[in-house]
Formats: structure tokens, sequence, C-alpha cells
């Protein structure tokens, strides 16, 4: 099949590593507007897509550059096909979830911040047990990371079908069983209308009182409050929190002045992480566009991931 035209925008600098990928992956580089498909470069000016696709009437295929999509929610069509970077940058965001266990389970949240020689606590993730939301690439992912580990692990997703390596796979409704007791909860699911502030007073009653919620999916999925109150009653050991409500969290958010929330800048994936993988996913999918044959990363317009 003959070469397809393909723009990268917003054009910056920062992105010519997109560009070589769409060469590499035997596409031109072209303008929006003689484009039949669309690398969108920068997340952070969701904005400005409708009008640049607006100069594309021969735009089949749109790139998106992450894995969650909500700023692009409003415009999904079905008169284009959409991909986003799902699974792409799965290994360092489960690696930053297995940091975030370790240094919670074993309290470096408090020996991180003692000035004296403070009393031993801390709980090991060796043979712990682990519920995890979401059945995706950063699950797919973790799941081996933890198997030295021996954690007894459970998946929670929308389909019972069982997860490879997870001792079980249970849905959405029967999460309160499945947390009874629980060392660590990851969480690492699509922000949804069903997912949101799925770990709320409830989720949180059901883990063990030193259990440790990590989240590295978005801050929508936990209610503060509940979190909040949570620790306050003792009724979990703390929290590792790469994604809040909203980021940049303000400096006076009651979360900084919690000694047993371990923040992170939405740092599980940073540029330096993630340009190189999503320019190797940008590769094999202009391949496939050329060639004529399905793309990698496919989003529901209906589900909204």
């Amino acid at each position: 099949m003959a070469e397809r035209l393909i723009a990268v925008e917003p054009k910056s600098g920062r992105y010519e590593s997109l560009e070589q990928a769409v060469i590499e992956g035997g596409g031109e580089l072209a303008s929006p507007s003689d484009a039949h498909g669309l690398v969108w470069a920068d997340p952070t000016r969701a904005a400005d897509l409708p009008a640049v696709l607006a100069t594309g009437p021969a735009i089949e295929w749109v790139a998106l550059p992450y894995a969650g999509i909500e700023p692009y929610l409003g415009y999904l069509d079905n008169d284009r096909v959409w991909t986003c970077a799902k699974g792409v940058y799965a290994r360092p965001v489960a690696e930053h979830a297995l940091m975030l266990a370790l240094a919670g389970l074993r309290g470096l949240t408090t020996f991180a911040r003692a000035s004296t020689w403070s009393r031993p606590e801390g709980h090991n993730l060796l043979d712990a047990k682990v519920v995890i939301f979401g059945g995706g690439g950063i699950t797919s992912e973790l799941v081996p990371m933890l198997e030295p580990f021996r954690c007894d692990i459970t998946v929670v997703r929308r389909s019972p079908e069982p997860f490879p390596g997870a001792q079980r796979t249970v849905t959405p409704d029967q999460r309160l069983s499945a947390l009874a007791g629980a060392d660590l909860v990851v969480l690492a699911l699509a922000l949804t209308p069903e997912t949101e502030g799925i770990m709320s007073t409830a989720e949180f009653e059901a883990i063990a009182d030193h259990g440790w919620l990590v989240n590295v999916a978005r801050g929508g999925h936990v209610d503060d409050e509940a979190l909040l109150h949570a620790l306050q009653t003792n009724s979990i050991g703390g929290a590792g929190l790469d994604v809040t409500v909203p980021e940049p969290l303000p400096d006076d958010h009651p979360f900084w002045s919690e000694d047993r929330i371990l923040i992170t800048p939405h740092i599980g994936n940073t540029p330096e992480m993630g340009i190189p993988l999503l320019s190797a996913h940008i590769v094999s999918n202009v391949r496939r566009f050329v060639a004529g044959q399905p793309l990698d990363g496919l989003v529901d317009t209906t589900a909204g991931y």
C-alpha cells in the first residue's frame, strides 16, 4: 500500500522523535489539512484537538498520547478510528506501584521524615494479601513483579475470566469480600462513571488496619474524605498516591500534612521514560496503518477507554 500522510500536532521540538517514528513506520509527514492520520503529541493541550481536526477532513485515525483519555472524552466520535497508549507505559508504572507499596508497608514514610532513631515498624510484602483493581497492562506487568514475594493476588475487573498469575479474579460487585484483610490494594484501572470513588468508606473499612492503598490510576477513584477518615481512625496503614484530584495538588490540601500519605507528582511514567515507549508504539501503529491492518490500543468510544 502507498504511504499514508500523517500529521504530528501540536508542533514542538519536544516531539521530533514522534515525527521520526512516523517516518520509520513508513508514513509521510504532512499538515493536518492533508493528513489521513493524526498523532496528538501534547497531553496538556487536549482542548486544541477539535480545532486541528476541523482542518483535516481526510483524517481517519487519531492517536492519543496517554492510556488515560479523560480530557478527550468529549471529542470522541465514530467517524474516525481512535487509539491511545494503553499498555505502552505499563512497565514503568507497575514498577512505581511496587516502589510505593514497599515504601509504605516497610515504614519508609516514617523513617524518611525521622530526625532521631525511631521505633521499628513495618509489614512484609512477602506472603501479603494483595488486591489489584484493573485487568489491563499495568496489572499484567505488576503481577509478575510480585511473584518473588509469593503474594496472594486477587484481581478485580469487569470480566470474571481468570487473570494470568492471580489466585482469583472477581468482579467489582465482589470487591468488599475481596478486600477483607488485604495488606495491599493497588488501583490500576480506567476512570469511568462506574469506577469513580470506588475506594470509599466501606472499602477502607474492609482492608487490614495496617494495609496500604497505592493509586497509580486516577485520583477520581478515591473518595478523599473517606481516605482521610480511614487514616484518622487508624482503619488503614497509609496510602501511596501518584495521582490526585486536582493535579497539581494544592499546597494547602490536607494530604500534605498527613504523614501516612506518600505523594509522588504523577511520575509513574515521566517524559524521559515515556517518549521512547510512545515512539515505538507509534512506529508499530503507523506500519499497521500503512498496511491496512488493525491498530493497537483501540479506544472503545462508548466505554470511554
